[in-house]
């Protein structure tokens, strides 16, 4: 496993596991703790989808110490305002049953989150969140919010892979110095990513699986990546991305594969903005 700093020195590992669309408490725990055991250390969560109180259960059985651990979690919507997010902030560590977070990213571009960021760099500097970022901020909008806050976001989460590769924000990310992190790295199962040509083409080289090109082809450009799987074979195949490195040429290769654009989700979508601010995770 490889790290990678972030701007304020914290070590972050460059893979980790993700429980996006894993509800059910105990199929999430269970998840969790075989990903653990199989040598994932950071967790990636957020209040939005319902199972921070099953990660924390995994957390606090593991056997691992808290401090070998990472834990991200993120802030909804309906918290985007300096007193919701305060309350958010603590609501989510009751869940998971925690002292701190490792990361903790304003989940989507909405509402107040300028006055949201200003309660998250307040825990920062009690020493409650060790880290702070965003996500789905694209490149205007992440450079007006770095022009504004004071404590520069360590890390943006973006739809990255190969279909959508999004070389220009990575670039304005490292001008501000912000770690990208890519959630659906392997496109939600999209344009046969997993039997792909390039992508088996190259795998085949190396004996390693369209998957694990994925992977490996994200964390060689600096993108942390957390893959999903509640099968414990897959989850351990998506983890053995260490012991290869892709080619200048497979890399050239897979640049071709990029389409410019997301056929996921469109954040210029009215619909999908009001969908987003209608979904409540608290009463």
């Amino acid at each position: 496993m490889d790290f990678i700093s972030l701007n304020n020195g914290v070590k972050m590992p460059l893979e980790g596991f993700g429980v996006f669309q894993v509800p059910d408490p105990a199929r999430c725990e269970q998840a969790v703790l075989d990903a653990i055991s199989t040598g994932y250390r950071l967790i990636d969560t957020a209040a939005a989808y319902m199972n921070e109180q099953a990660v924390g259960a995994a957390v606090k059985k593991c056997g691992v110490p808290r401090e070998d651990l990472f834990i991200t979690t993120k802030l909804w919507v309906q918290d985007a305002s300096y007193e919701g997010a305060k309350a958010a902030i603590q609501r989510s560590l009751d869940n998971l049953g925690l002292n701190y977070l490792d990361l903790y990213l304003i989940h989507q571009p909405l509402g107040d989150y300028v006055g949201a960021y200003r309660a998250m760099e307040a825990a920062y500097g009690e020493g409650r969140l060790r880290a702070i970022g965003v996500c789905n901020f694209y490149p205007a909008r992440l450079t007006d919010f770095c022009e504004t806050v004071e404590i520069a976001p360590a890390v943006n989460q973006v739809e990255l892979h190969p279909f959508f590769q999004q070389e220009n924000a990575l670039a304005l990310m490292k001008e501000y110095g912000v770690v990208p992190e890519a959630w659906g790295p392997f496109a939600e199962g999209n344009f046969n990513i997993f039997t792909h040509p390039v992508l088996s083409k190259i795998g085949n080289r190396y004996g390693k699986s369209a998957a694990q090109v994925a992977l490996r082809w994200n964390v060689q450009r600096g993108v942390v990546v957390i893959p999903k799987s509640v099968h414990r074979e897959r989850m351990e195949q998506n983890f053995n991305i260490w012991d290869f490195r892709l080619s200048r040429e497979d890399m050239d290769e897979i640049a071709g594969l990029d389409m410019g654009h997301s056929r996921i989700v469109s954040h210029d979508d009215p619909g999908f903005i009001k969908m987003l601010h209608g979904l409540k995770v608290h009463d």
